[in-house]
């Protein structure tokens, strides 16, 4: 009989208290809790990896050597599990190569599809392509000058590993005499060696001609004899080109042609389909200018170009040509910069257009003359970029370089071959740069002929079944070319959702984590059906999830708590939404029943008067808006995902402070002009990326107390006697720090196939110091103990000394009290490392001047939670500075003062304001969907 619970029993991983707990299979279970509290340890670090590790351990002890180990959690029964798959919101992929098309696999599909019913057009003639007789091949190399040394290729292996030994023993039996491998003529009489592992080109050289009027038969019988053995195509080398023709596809007009329809010629991550320039990546090193020349109104002379600072009328050979060149065009090295004329500039950066005669004196005291063109600083930084091999001259020239439009394939990654195949009215990149929504649709109506239909038929079903899937979770405003990179953690988790649900497995246990984040009100009825629909197929799922409308749609709530850290780690509730509901312990359950809840604010603030005005702002989907935002108030940013609130805050606003306040290298997002930016000092970007990661960082470390606690082990008599100074006290420097562990407290042992190990370090016992620093008290505590104490015994121990307690208050605002001083930064929630931040930067004193940019910083937290950092917030703008939130959290949205709701849609849809003004105000516009789910938690009050 099939077991309908999983079975845990004394689970004490991490903080979790001796946990015994029966969890119903094939049900949407939700797992929730405190900031803290132990869900993840029990979902993820129990639950998920105990299946896991079974897995791994059903395997050969040679394929678990590749695997690597997964250790066994701190439990010590699980029964009833299944097969486990985590979702977690890890960024899918930080490659450049990688998109939402290529880790859908729907671009796999797209390539298939243009391979196999694509028609070929001519690039200037928008001609179809229709294949090239011999007779039309004749009578293009016809029209080549005589005496002409013509060299008739015929491409056999394209891009193919292996040693091809087999393929040279034939040729040479049929008689031929030379091959070009690898863009090199070698003769086959000779041994030829390839590397086994490397991808190789091979043409055989069928016939060498002068060309004439004579030789048309003989061109036609080598060109015959070459299609033949390479499957339609040819190559005609001349010295000064290379001719390409095909029995497949070529223009009849111009005779541009395109190689047999193959699926590797629509993948940018081939030779064969990717942009010569860029090599697939859309993008290419150039330097900028801004970057070369920071400030113009200083001479060269002065250091003006930064490239030539520190040799500035030194003999270095570069400076002396530099000079050359501009004594030649009379360009002054002692004038500002921005007062030279545009040619001298141009000089500058591109170098000489007629050659220079020049001499020049090397440093071992011999002269050397030229003739030449001079290069100019831009020229020379970009081709030293690409020669060099040195890591720090590549780092060096890569410092005056910002990433570019490709000038070839303008972004599109594909060659013009790839680019000039269609179906229906689109190439493969048109297709890519539309919504999943507007792909959806098209593909939908795509015309296409009978034949075609019959063989693109099952291509056509899968790629709309993925782009469904991407809808159902959404994700409607993605394009497939987004980068994979670019995605936040909550569309990289239901990226990955969707693809599970395209595997259509049964019988697994999913964990997920968060799976709501990033996700507007509005599409959160989408996301519950998904996960529904899921659990319809027969599968079980653990969700770790915050969302109150989630928790009420689920069959099960576990209830983790009663507090956060060591105040956590115990089931305080478990059964069906309306059983923890009237659960009085569960702080969750009171919550969901609105006994506990955030209260709206008695009055907004209208600010000092001041404003941020952002005026046509078009980057990305942003449809030319303008925005003033009230300074000196907290103002939220809604709407959909996908709408333009990241592209607004992030890559416009913020980064166009920072760069008004001295970042040079950082390049806001189009737009006309910000007003306003006089009035701040400081911009404050407080995202959910690590505070460190090391295990040697932690929030003692992050937020500077450290410091302070060093100086008073310092201070101490013992201390003093033995003359130590702060420095002893330091575990990441040699003198107070075990050496045997180098202060990290524990060795990690590789043990091959099985896991890692990490043990105490036998020296110090994992207490990272030695023996004579440890001796060292103050108030009967060594560091050792000070760093292992939680923020909240750490208040009490320092109570006296307000310069560090004032700092570790700080921690304990955030809602952080349960963390350990010197707990790992590596061991910290995105949500905690957030508030780690918040922290630091509440120490500092209020300007006035300051604005705080917080991007869903309710990412990872309960509503009691959410309650805490709120009056964090407020206490920011009570003291005169201003907060500026990406945020679909009712909570927050309810307690600003001002919102900019950004609409109506995602994608192309969006990019436009929907409304602005106090929570009130938007929440009677009816056009903002906002503003609809805004209207019921301000009728609750």
């Amino acid at each position: 009989m099939e077991q309908n619970k999983i079975v845990i029993k004394g689970a004490k991983e991490n903080n979790l208290k001796n946990i015994d707990l029966e969890i119903p299979r094939n049900q949407l279970v939700i797992m929730t809790g405190l900031s803290g509290s132990g869900k993840t340890s029990l979902a993820f670090d129990t639950i998920y990896a105990e299946g896991q590790r079974r897995y791994v351990e059903s395997l050969s002890a040679y394929a678990r050597q590749f695997l690597g180990g997964v250790e066994k959690p701190d439990v010590e029964l699980i029964e009833g599990l299944s097969p486990s798959i985590s979702i977690d919101q890890k960024t899918t992929s930080n490659n450049p190569r990688s998109t939402v098309g290529t880790v859908t696999e729907i671009y796999d599909y797209l390539r298939l599809l243009y391979a196999r019913v694509g028609i070929p057009y001519c690039p200037i003639h928008n001609e179809p392509i229709t294949s090239q007789t011999i007779t039309q091949m004749v009578d293009r190399i016809m029209e080549i000058p005589d005496k002409t040394r013509l060299e008739i290729l015929s491409p056999v292996i394209k891009e193919q590993k292996g040693t091809h030994k087999d393929l040279f023993v034939k040729l040479q039996k049929d008689g031929y005499v030379r091959v070009r491998v690898d863009g090199e003529v070698k003769l086959l009489e000779e041994e030829i060696i390839l590397e086994k592992n490397k991808k190789h080109t091979i043409e055989i050289v069928v016939d060498r001609i002068v060309k004439s009027d004579d030789s048309r038969s003989r061109l036609h019988d080598s060109l015959e004899n070459a299609l033949k053995q390479s499957d339609g195509t040819v190559i005609v080398k001349t010295p000064e080109d290379e001719l390409l023709f095909s029995s497949n596809y070529a223009c009849n007009i111009c005779g541009f042609s395109v190689p047999h329809l193959e699926p590797r010629l629509f993948s940018f991550n081939a030779p064969l389909g990717a942009c010569d320039t860029c090599k697939g990546l859309g993008i290419t090193q150039e330097v900028d200018v801004d970057y070369l020349i920071p400030d113009k109104s200083k001479s060269i002379r002065k250091g003006g170009i930064v490239y030539y600072k520190n040799i500035v009328d030194s003999t270095n050979i570069e400076w002396q040509t530099f000079a050359i060149l501009c004594k030649f065009y009379k360009i002054d090295l002692d004038k500002p910069i921005e007062k030279l004329t545009k040619k001298q500039l141009e000089v500058i950066l591109y170098g000489s257009d007629q050659p220079i005669e020049y001499s020049i004196k090397t440093s071992s005291g011999n002269r050397y003359s030229r003739n030449d063109y001079i290069e100019g600083v831009k020229t020379l930084i970009e081709r030293r970029f690409v020669e060099t091999t040195s890591t720090m001259s590549k780092e060096w020239y890569q410092s005056f370089m910002m990433e570019s439009t490709c000038p070839t394939c303008k972004g599109r990654r594909l060659n013009e071959m790839a680019l000039s195949v269609r179906v229906g009215d689109k190439n493969i990149v048109e297709f890519t740069e539309m919504s999943v929504k507007q792909g959806l649709d098209w593909i939908t109506n795509v015309k296409l002929n009978k034949t075609q239909m019959k063989i693109a038929d099952l291509v056509l079903k899968e790629i709309k079944n993925r782009l469904t899937f991407l809808l159902d979770v959404g994700l409607e405003y993605l394009t497939l070319d987004r980068l994979a990179g670019t995605l936040s953690g909550g569309e990289a988790q239901r990226i990955r959702l969707a693809t599970q649900i395209g595997s259509r497995l049964t019988g697994v246990l999913y964990v997920l984590d968060e799976p709501s984040i990033g996700l507007h009100q509005r599409d959160n009825a989408k996301l519950i059906q998904t996960l529904k629909n899921m659990r319809d197929l027969g599968n079980s799922l653990i969700v770790v999830e915050h969302d109150e409308e989630t928790m009420m749609e689920s069959d099960y709530i576990i209830d983790i708590g009663p507090g956060a850290g060591v105040h956590g780690g115990e089931v305080i509730a478990v059964g069906t939404p309306e059983e923890v509901m009237h659960n009085e312990k569960s702080i969750t359950g009171q919550y969901l029943a609105g006994t506990m809840k955030v209260e709206v604010p008695k009055k907004r603030r209208k600010g000092n008067g001041n404003f941020l005005e952002i005026i046509k702002a078009s980057e990305n989907n942003l449809k030319n808006i303008s925005v003033k935002i009230p300074l000196g108030t907290m103002t939220v940013v809604t709407g959909v995902s996908g709408s333009g609130k990241s592209t607004l805050v992030n890559e416009i606003l913020c980064k166009a402070v920072q760069h008004s306040l001295g970042r040079v290298r950082i390049k806001p997002g189009k737009h006309k002009e910000i007003k306003g930016l006089d009035q701040l000092d400081k911009v404050i970007e407080i995202g959910q990326d690590p505070i460190g990661r090391t295990p040697r960082s932690n929030p003692v470390t992050y937020t500077g107390v450290f410091d302070d606690i060093r100086d008073l082990f310092a201070m101490t008599p013992e201390a003093k006697l033995r003359g130590y100074d702060k420095g002893r006290f330091s575990f990441n420097v040699k003198g107070g720090r075990c050496e045997a562990c180098q202060g990290d407290g524990v060795r990690r042992i590789s043990m091959n196939f099985l896991p890692d190990v990490y043990v105490p370090c036998e020296e110090c016992k994992g207490k990272r110091y030695n023996e004579e620093t440890l001796q060292v008290t103050y108030k009967g505590k060594n560091i050792y103990d000070v760093l292992d104490m939680t923020i909240e015994d750490s208040i009490l121990f320092f109570n006296n000394i307000h310069k560090i307690k004032d700092k570790l208050q700080t921690l304990h605002d955030v809602g952080l009290d349960y963390i350990k001083l010197g707990q790992s930064s590596t061991t910290l929630s995105g949500g905690e490392a957030q508030r780690v931040k918040l922290a630091s930067e509440l120490q500092k004193k209020a300007t006035g001047k300051t604005v705080f940019i917080l991007d869903e910083p309710t990412t990872g937290l309960h509503s009691h939670d959410v309650k805490k950092l709120l009056s964090v917030l407020e206490r920011i703008v009570d003291n005169g500075d201003t907060v500026l939130i990406i945020e679909h959290n009712l909570d927050v949205i309810k307690c600003a003062d001002y919102l900019i709701d950004l609409g109506p849609e995602g994608g192309d849809g969006g990019g436009t304001i929907v409304a602005t003004g106090t929570p009130e105000a938007v929440s009677k516009v009816k056009e903002s969907y906002t503003g609809q789910y805004l209207k019921k938690v301000l009728q609750k009050g």
